[in-house]
């Protein structure tokens, strides 16, 4: 089989070089860039997000990642958001009482945890949602989290035939949304780069269904 090709978007949010070698040890063809035309043509799409919520949209949209990203998903090419590159997917993010618009691929808020300690930062177990592709083999294995700040609620209807996303949850003080697997766009709230051989085993699985 041929190994697939994965671009990892580069628009200047975070270190991205831990989720390209992730990639690369996952078995993917891994390219760092921001190129439209190679975003557009590669088998899987991965961004990236580390910082505040409406930064990272504001670098997202600067680069062109929006309308990748559309474009992608409207083809059912395949996208995979992590951690705030996951969160900017939802409509809405309120940081520090500041709201700000999302990319709106998914109905939502991202508000802050409330949690008696802040940041969730460390190792958590998940509850993988049914039918879940990227868990399949892990389903009680830890992943790495470092963030304030989640969707809470599942407000996306999708309606027969189309098949149910699969919702992941996790909990730090109460319960978020930990991963979204909805056709071609999924995401994960957790760092499945910095996530050992757990992390590693999730991409391959979403490596492998590209």
């Amino acid at each position: 089989m041929t190994a697939r090709r994965v671009v990892v978007f580069d628009y200047e949010s975070g270190n991205v070089h831990s989720a390209v070698k992730a990639l690369a040890a996952a078995g993917a063809e891994v390219e760092l860039t921001r190129d439209r035309g190679r975003a557009l043509e590669a088998d899987g799409l991965l961004v990236p997000g580390v910082g505040a919520f409406a930064a990272v949209r504001d670098a997202l949209v600067a680069h062109g990642g929006d309308e990748i990203i559309d474009r992608r998903l409207a083809g059912g090419r395949p996208v995979l958001g992590i951690c705030v590159g996951m969160q900017v997917m939802f409509a809405r993010g309120v940081e520090r009482g500041r709201p700000a618009d999302g990319l709106g691929e998914w109905p939502g808020t991202v508000t802050e945890l409330d949690a008696p300690v802040l940041p969730h930062m460390g190792w958590n177990t998940v509850e993988p949602g049914e039918g879940s592709v990227l868990f399949r083999g892990i389903e009680r294995e830890r992943f790495y989290f470092v963030h304030s700040y989640a969707a809470k609620t599942w407000e996306l209807d999708v309606i027969p035939p189309f098949p149910q996303p699969a919702v992941t949850w996790a909990t730090h003080g109460e319960r978020f949304i930990a991963a979204v697997e909805n056709g071609p766009l999924a995401a994960t709230q957790f760092h499945p780069e910095k996530s050992g051989d757990a992390g590693i085993r999730l991409l391959r699985n979403w490596v492998e269904s590209l």
